[in-house]
């Protein structure tokens, strides 16, 4: 089985046939251990799509389906355990809270977890190693350059263990050198890692370094390259 399943899938905005089709009948299916990038022009519907695939957005028609569990089926209260449990997001804008120190940034969703997290400090240290930041636990955001924010951003999403990476343009935001490092740690995370990532970008530094593209244009799935 495989980890997505995209089947026919549609995502209008606004009534009936008048409304705007973000996503216009895609189909397609991920597995386990891919490291993909969804590109597309600004308005093409990838932020769309990774809205979809993380359970944010259920007003959809056709399927999506993650470990088999059609998505537009979950209540709130399920949507928010398959998104605790199974997802992990990463944003262009890190998101972190400014007044907080690193270690309790990375320690946030264990606060909504649905049971408590055997040796959360144990984890989030093993985490932020992870990533490169061993040792700076206690530091505050506002300390750290924009890679080290971002690498913050990454672990946390790490912490509760996700089967997927869902990442909304993650270097956008960097500058090259800067980037390049978070790219490398993506690229670790999915050798080494266990990691199923997915990429919403316009940068080629991104689609460069995936194993598969998919290509947006207007809602449409135009192109759909496995590399490797």
């Amino acid at each position: 089985m495989a980890l997505v399943e995209v089947s026919s899938l549609s995502r209008r905005y606004g009534p009936g046939d008048d409304g705007r089709r973000a996503l216009d009948d895609l189909s397609f299916q991920l597995d386990e251990g891919e490291l993909v990038a969804i590109e597309g022009a600004s308005g093409s519907g990838k932020s769309t799509l990774l809205n979809v695939l993380g359970a944010l957005d259920r007003a959809y028609t056709g399927s999506c389906k993650i470990e088999g569990r059609e998505l537009r089926s979950l209540g709130d209260r399920d949507a928010a355990a398959l998104r605790q449990t199974r997802l992990g997001f990463v944003f262009q804008a890190f998101h972190l809270v400014a007044g907080w120190s690193v270690a309790d940034n990375v320690a946030l969703p264990a606060s909504f977890a649905a049971a408590p997290v055997d040796d959360l400090a144990e984890r989030v240290r093993e985490t932020l190693a992870r990533v490169g930041l061993g040792g700076r636990e206690n530091d505050l955001p506002t300390s750290l350059s924009g890679g080290q924010r971002q690498r913050v951003a990454i672990a946390r999403a790490l912490l509760l263990k996700p089967k997927i990476l869902l990442c909304d343009e993650p270097t956008g935001s960097l500058d090259h050198a800067t980037g390049a490092s978070v790219l490398s740690l993506f690229q670790w995370l999915f050798r080494e890692g266990g990691v199923t990532l997915v990429m919403v970008t316009h940068e080629q530094r991104v689609t460069d370094i995936a194993t598969r593209v998919l290509k947006l244009d207007q809602g449409r799935l135009v192109d759909d390259v496995k590399k490797g």
